[in-house]
């Protein structure tokens, strides 16, 4: 029992806990730290999903140290070198060409001049621009550098080749602009064709620096010599700086980016590289998109939901093997639909709140082992109200046989069906759903000043006015009954698709004289209430089925509440084995309701019965599945056709209740 008991209140932390940690977890994205843990991990799977080989029309020609070298030229080159190149470029066959160089000023007529024929000749060239900003000290003016107005004049597009940064400056989403280089080098690779429309994409990267074919500006001036046939041939060919730079150089000095994999190289790439990959991106559809944040939130409460279920009791080995299952199968789930689905879904926040969970459930555990044996000692308080033990462990000499006379208000309740729900049922799982139901409702029970006297089954029998005079015993009773109608409703609603669950509970209160004190034996006794208001109490519980009420308070009860709860008087009965009618009330919150049963119910005790049908019948027009309106028809026309004797009080036997 104890070990239930302990099971039961660590689930509940466990289930606390995972309530907290999905909360925890789903902020932490939003973030800056969070966000950035968040991007660790979509480095993480572009390193480790890339793709063995780049099946993309792309080479680059690198300005580089040895085409520096062999030129034996200083930067800026010459622009009838840059003609000479595209001259080559065109005559190989490239399908377009695409110069990573800003050209927005001019240099020499004739070298201008060159160029801009070159450019002409070939038709199929796309030259950068960029956006800088200039501070004047009063604001920050946007400037656009476009190639010089006589190349663009000689048919060369252009295309912005400006990047956006994440917070920790490294590059991995795609550039939005309609006029960006990649986009306009697959417009006119495509003939003109618009590329597809990516927002909010982020870049799949092919591998670190050279990823993709790649030939030294020298040997692309002499492609026969040093170049085998056709290597541009209806490629997109890509000319720029080839930097080599270290991860700490400034970027606002070349022309090189921090990428996913420059946390493993400490190198950076160079923009011609990044220009290639997200042509490629474009042309293989293939960039990576974030899922969508409702994924994510869900997700990580399904994560955090199989760590509580799926934990359990503290089983050290059990539960570390199903983290660490977990954590693999949520890594390989995401690497999956990062490399086949291109859907990047943020996994870190779940592995932490894996983590999160086991470490409480590590720490947990090994507190309750060290409280273990104090709960133990503890445990027969469990067994009586704390309000007996306090008042017996200030008195003991009243540990003996007797009761004294007291006014209480007495409460009975009992599940519908539950015998049948319990035949259709294993025995651990009866328990389990009584103990659930009865650990609700004693809780109600005490927190509103009553004393449970005794579990019956599935019923429970309460007191309130002992072993503590309470002057509003009354009242006390009728506001738990309430709320425990309220647990009832709340605990069909929590388990909504289990329809073993769906009890309906039955409570009968009555006021009234009773004894209460230790009745037994000399060797075992209880604290415990007895009298015939006792039974009374608990007959009006049954009474509840004829009329298809929840509770039934007995007119001494409503006289002690004085008009402080709404209430709808039902009928006036006789039950078994009493001779002497009585008035039973249930709660009502339409005053009008009530005021109608009232009125029904006096012409009913004065024998006018079409006034009684009338009042009925506007009864079952606002409410027509009223039931205790319908009883009451039946009975007024059962009365009508053979009417009651001379001294008939108005009330209603109930010999089997």
């Amino acid at each position: 029992m104890f070990k239930k008991t302990l099971s039961a209140n660590f689930n509940l932390r466990t289930l606390l806990l995972a309530l907290l940690v999905w909360i925890a977890f789903a902020m932490l994205p939003e973030t800056l730290p969070g966000r950035r843990l968040e991007l660790m991990g979509f480095d993480l799977l572009t390193v480790t999903t890339a793709p063995a080989s780049i099946d993309a029309p792309v080479v680059i020609v690198g300005v580089d140290d040895a085409s520096f070298a062999e030129l034996n030229r200083q930067w800026p080159w010459p622009r009838s070198l840059h003609a000479q190149l595209l001259d080559r470029l065109h005559a190989a066959g490239a399908a377009v060409i695409v110069f990573d160089i800003l050209f927005p000023e001019p240099s020499t007529y004739d070298n201008d001049a060159r160029f801009a024929d070159a450019i002409r000749h070939a038709g199929n060239v796309v030259l950068a621009s960029d956006v800088t900003y200039q501070d004047s000290g009063q604001f920050e003016q946007e400037i656009l550098l476009e190639p010089l107005a006589l190349l663009r004049k000689a048919g060369a597009r252009s295309g912005l080749t400006s990047i956006s940064f994440d917070p920790d400056l490294i590059v991995r989403t795609i550039p939005p602009q309609p006029d960006a280089l990649w986009r306009e080098a697959v417009r006119l690779y495509s003939n003109g064709a618009a590329p597809q429309k990516m927002p909010g994409a982020m870049i799949r990267y092919f591998g670190p620096d050279h990823a993709f074919p790649y030939v030294s500006y020298y040997q692309a001036l002499e492609p026969d010599k040093f170049l085998p046939p056709d290597i541009f041939r209806g490629k997109i060919v890509l000319v720029g700086n080839d930097v080599k730079a270290a991860l700490d150089a400034k970027a606002n000095q070349i022309d090189a980016f921090a990428t996913p994999y420059s946390s493993a190289t400490r190198m950076m790439t160079p923009g011609v590289e990044l220009h290639a990959t997200l042509i490629a991106n474009a042309l293989s559809r293939r960039a990576i998109y974030e899922a969508p944040r409702g994924i994510q939130i869900a997700s990580l409460g399904v994560v955090v939901l199989l760590m509580a279920f799926g934990m359990g009791n503290w089983q050290a080995l059990r539960n570390g093997l199903l983290a660490l299952g977990l954590m693999m199968t949520i890594t390989a789930l995401t690497a999956w639909l990062f490399a086949a689905r291109d859907i990047w879904l943020p996994s870190i926040a779940m592995l932490l709140a894996i983590a999160a969970i086991y470490a409480f459930q590590v720490i947990t555990g090994y507190l309750i082992e060290l409280r273990q044996r104090r709960q133990i000692e503890r445990a027969f308080r469990f067994y009586v109200n704390p309000e007996i033990v306090r008042e017996m462990t200030a008195h003991p000499e009243r540990l003996v046989l007797g009761g004294v006379r007291r006014e209480l208000t007495l409460m009975f309740t009992d599940l519908a069906g539950f015998t049948n729900f319990s035949e259709q049922m294993e025995p651990e799982q009866v328990a389990e759903l009584l103990n659930e139901h009865l650990t609700l409702m004693t809780r109600i029970v005490l927190d509103h000043g009553g004393t449970v006297d005794k579990f019956i089954g599935d019923a429970i029998m309460a007191f309130w006015g002992a072993p503590l005079p309470d002057p509003e015993h009354a009242l006390h009773a009728c506001q738990a009954a309430k709320a425990m109608q309220a647990e009832m409703t709340q605990f069909r609603a929590r388990y909504a698709g289990d329809p073993v669950r769906q009890l309906q509970m039955r409570i009968g209160i009555h006021s009234g004289a009773a004894v209460v004190g230790n009745m037994g034996s000399s060797d075992r006794f209880d604290y415990t209430a007895i009298g015939d208001n006792v039974n009374l109490a608990a007959r009006l519980e049954g009474i509840n089925k004829r009329f298809g009420t929840q509770v039934l308070i007995s007119q001494e009860t409503v006289a002690a509440l004085a008009g402080r709860i709404m209430l709808r008087r039902v009928e006036r009965v006789i039950v078994k084995g009493k001779t002497q009618p009585i008035d039973i009330y249930t709660y009502c919150e339409d005053a009008e309701l009530a005021k109608l049963s009232e009125e029904a119910l006096n012409h009913y005790s004065g024998r006018r019965w079409e006034l009684s049908l009338q009042a009925c019948h506007q009864i079952l027009a606002r409410y027509p599945d009223d039931k205790i309106a319908k009883i009451l028809i039946e009975e007024t026309e059962l009365l009508r056709r053979d009417p009651p004797p001379p001294n008939w009080n108005g009330g209603t036997p109930l010999e089997k209740m």
